[in-house]
């Protein structure tokens, strides 16, 4: 299950390895970021972001040592959905020093395939 509760906040899952990025802190953790960096555009109302949540939730403790992961809910963001052309959740967007440099819309709920979607635009 996703977690509703802002990074922080009192009752906030602690085990979640993907923190919610705002339109007020996006160009600050994302654009500004150094590194690779993906980002994922959902919604809480898919379903389709509720199967990939669990298996996004391991790959981001996996790569945690080098890539972050973030979350948009493009449901309060919506502003953000629009400037990068969000049309349907889950999205995957890939930044290399605040640069896309991948996308992956709708990716399916294994191990593999995301893993495979947050790594491989930012191998040689």
């Amino acid at each position: 299950m996703i977690s509703r509760t802002e990074e922080g906040s009192p009752g906030a899952h602690r085990r979640d390895a993907l923190q919610t990025v705002t339109g007020s802190t996006f160009a600050s953790l994302v654009l500004a970021g150094e590194g690779p960096i993906a980002v994922e555009f959902m919604s809480y109302g898919c379903a389709h972001c509720r199967a990939l949540e669990p298996i996004l939730q391991q790959v981001a403790t996996r790569v945690a040592a080098q890539e972050r992961l973030f979350r948009v809910n493009i449901a309060v963001e919506d502003g953000l959905a629009g400037s990068y052309g969000i049309k349907g959740t889950p999205t995957l967007i890939m930044f290399l020093n605040g640069q896309e440099v991948g996308r992956v819309d709708g990716p399916r709920p294994t191990f593999e395939s995301l893993l495979a979607a947050v790594t491989q635009p930012f191998e040689p």
